[in-house]
């Protein structure tokens, strides 16, 4: 599959029933037990994330979060002070985060959201966020969506990822991986040898390292700065 192919797949995955079962996810209401699990998992990671941003003054700072699904680190990160600009490649789920972000927060300038995908980003930002996205893209086109981001980032790049371990890729190969998402949309590990390389050929050396783990959610986060 190209990644043309796979870009498609995710577009229209998350524009249709993927985005009916994520916004469940994200959300609060009902869900069963896997996505009570994968949505535990994931607000793991959100708030990761947002304990290591708020140890700066966010009143100053402008943050990318690329691929910003439903606005979960977005929005928090905007009502913390930050001024923040997300973006996801589908059209539902920008139209959740604009709704989201008016009911936490009203109409605000610190606040956008667009849709676009991760190659057609642009501008410059103190920090560039980057999280649960990497599994939808093969190493190859993984390598240049993080070298996009690094030249926008102007002091720190924040990716999340699914680590290609052993335990990991027996766990995808047997169907128990990202269960019911990843049958709708190709579900790819990554080593994280092979991130933490390329973010050091653009110039970043990795500062904090976490690794969010439950049941049926696997996320390896890491903090990378400028050199």
């Amino acid at each position: 599959m190209n990644p043309a192919d796979d870009k498609t797949i995710v577009k229209e995955y998350f524009n249709s029933t993927g985005f009916d079962r994520w916004r469940r996810i994200y959300g609060d209401g009902e869900v069963n037990k896997v996505q009570l699990d994968i949505r535990t998992g994931h607000q793991q990671t959100v708030d990761t994330v947002l304990n290591w941003l708020k140890t700066d003054d966010l009143s100053s700072l402008t943050i990318c979060d690329a691929g910003c699904g439903v606005g979960s680190l977005s929005i928090p990160l905007a009502q913390a002070g930050a001024t923040v600009y997300g973006s996801d490649i589908s059209e539902k789920m920008v139209t959740e985060a604009i709704e989201r972000g008016i009911a936490e927060l009203g109409k605000t300038d610190k606040l956008k959201f667009a849709v676009q995908d991760l190659e057609t980003l642009s501008g410059e930002y103190h920090t560039v966020t980057c999280l649960d996205v990497l599994i939808h893209y093969p190493q190859t086109e993984a390598d240049k969506m993080i070298s996009h981001l690094a030249s926008m980032a102007r002091s720190r790049l924040i990716l999340s990822f699914a680590p290609k371990t052993l335990a990991l890729s027996i766990l995808k190969k047997i169907g128990s991986f990202f269960p019911g998402a990843s049958k709708a949309t190709r579900a790819y590990l990554h080593r994280e040898a092979d991130v933490i390389k390329i973010l050091e050929s653009n110039g970043f050396v990795v500062q904090r390292q976490a690794m969010t783990k439950t049941s049926f959610y696997f996320s390896r986060i890491l903090e990378a700065t400028r050199k």
